[in-house]
């Protein structure tokens, strides 16, 4: 099956997402933080009068927290419903590929990417992690996240 994915950068590694699960692309704007949130919510931002949580893709990663400046993107994307950003250091393009060229992320031990990849490929010499948004929007965190209040 054909499949075309949006690939991004985010802390020096690159990144793709199916494209069908991406509402827009966005220039950075500040997030308003919100309390008691796990620490790789970096906050909300107003989109066309609805309020959209941002997500720190790096921090969501298990990285540490990105300093975003005006270079930096947010993604938008549709989750089971709901919309989400997610920051990204820069975003790169679209590719086509197999989905058959998909292989499984290698068992990495007690690596904290690898829950979140729906799995690798090779685009022009260069590995490309793609992510599962799903795993991705599960409330469960990576170590060293704050547990969201109850």
């Amino acid at each position: 099956m054909h499949r075309e994915l949006i690939t991004f950068e985010v802390a020096g590694q690159i990144f793709a997402l199916d494209i069908m699960a991406i509402r827009e692309i966005r220039a950075w704007t500040p997030v308003t933080p919100m309390p008691r949130v796990p620490r790789y919510v970096a906050g909300v931002v107003n989109l066309r009068g609805t309020v959209l949580p941002v997500i720190d893709l790096a921090a969501r990663l298990g990285w540490p927290a990105t300093k975003a400046t005006a270079r930096h993107a947010i993604i938008v994307c549709q989750v089971g419903g709901q919309a989400q950003g997610l920051i990204v250091d820069s975003v790169s393009d679209i590719v086509a590929l197999q989905s058959e060229t998909l292989q499984p992320p290698p068992n990495a031990g007690q690596d904290e990417v690898t829950p979140f990849l729906e799995g690798l490929v090779a685009i022009d010499e260069r590995m490309v992690m793609v992510l599962d948004l799903r795993a991705l929007s599960e409330t469960g965190g990576t170590p060293g996240d704050v547990a969201a209040a109850a």
